[in-house]
């Protein structure tokens, strides 16, 4: 297993240092955000490389990495290019000064490598010696899990560009669609994603459990750390309203929108 692990976390070192010159050219460390999506295709694909016997199993996990991967770093790409800095990094850059070009590569693209290694857990561990080669009843059930999640995190997000692409819609909440169901579809479906990865991960047996770490370490960020919680403070103090759609709107799981007052 020590084979994949090290082969994972070689690729992730090098792809975070290309990135991270990149962005000191460029001085836009928010490329990143790009990166993210397209470094688990990186990893899943290395490990396939080094793997002597890929079977359904381990195709499977490749297959439904790249897909995911792929339209997150592209559907990023589309949205943040020619539009500058994130605001995040930019208050990081005003932060850390002259040397933020240097800092960053611990502090934002270092973090993000660590953090890229551990949520692509289940990702790695199907590649290990003695896994099954074929598709058990866990794995085609984290293939369906992926399936509703990658179905919202795709959706969601289309439906969110169209609505910035009304001008009309300047300064408004978006609270339609899938939206109307849950504050957040893209995090939730992420989620999904990463959980029904791990039952992918899961299939591999006792060592399989420890894929279970990448989607709990996901869900965490998602909902505690760098996801929701950051974008609702932004969204609070930048949008009129918004503690209304948070008191009709699940900020998770979705479910039907309510007129109550608690979220």
């Amino acid at each position: 297993m020590g084979t994949f692990l090290l082969t994972a976390a070689g690729a992730i070192v090098a792809l975070m240092i290309i990135v991270w010159l990149t962005s000191v050219i460029v001085r836009d460390a928010s490329i990143v955000d790009i990166a993210w999506g397209f470094g688990f295709v990186v990893v899943a694909w290395a490990c396939l490389l080094v793997d002597n016997d890929p079977g359904a199993l381990q195709w499977l996990s490749v297959i439904l990495t790249t897909i995911w991967g792929l339209r997150l770093a592209g559907y990023l790409a589309k949205r943040n290019l020619g539009h500058g800095e994130d605001f995040r990094y930019q208050s990081m850059r005003r932060r850390q000064g002259d040397l933020f070009w240097l800092k960053s590569l611990v502090t934002v693209f270092g973090l993000q490598g660590v953090i890229m290694w551990i949520v692509s857990l289940p990702v790695q561990i199907v590649h290990a010696p003695g896994v099954p080669r074929g598709l058990g009843p866990l794995a085609i059930i984290g293939a369906l899990i992926w399936l509703v999640g990658f179905g919202f995190e795709s959706i969601g997000d289309l439906q969110m560009a169209r609505f910035k692409a009304d001008p009309a819609n300047e300064g408004k909440i978006m609270d339609q669609g899938l939206w109307s169901w849950t504050r957040h579809p893209n995090y939730f479906g992420d989620a999904c994603v990463w959980w029904g990865l791990g039952l992918v991960g899961l299939a591999a047996g006792w060592a399989g459990i420890a894929a279970l770490i990448g989607p709990t370490v996901m869900n965490i960020f998602l909902v505690r750390v760098s996801g929701k919680a950051l974008l609702e403070r932004a969204m609070r103090k930048r949008r009129p309203g918004y503690d209304e759609y948070v008191a009709r709107t699940s900020g998770f799981f979705p479910r039907p929108p309510r007129a109550s007052n608690t979220a």
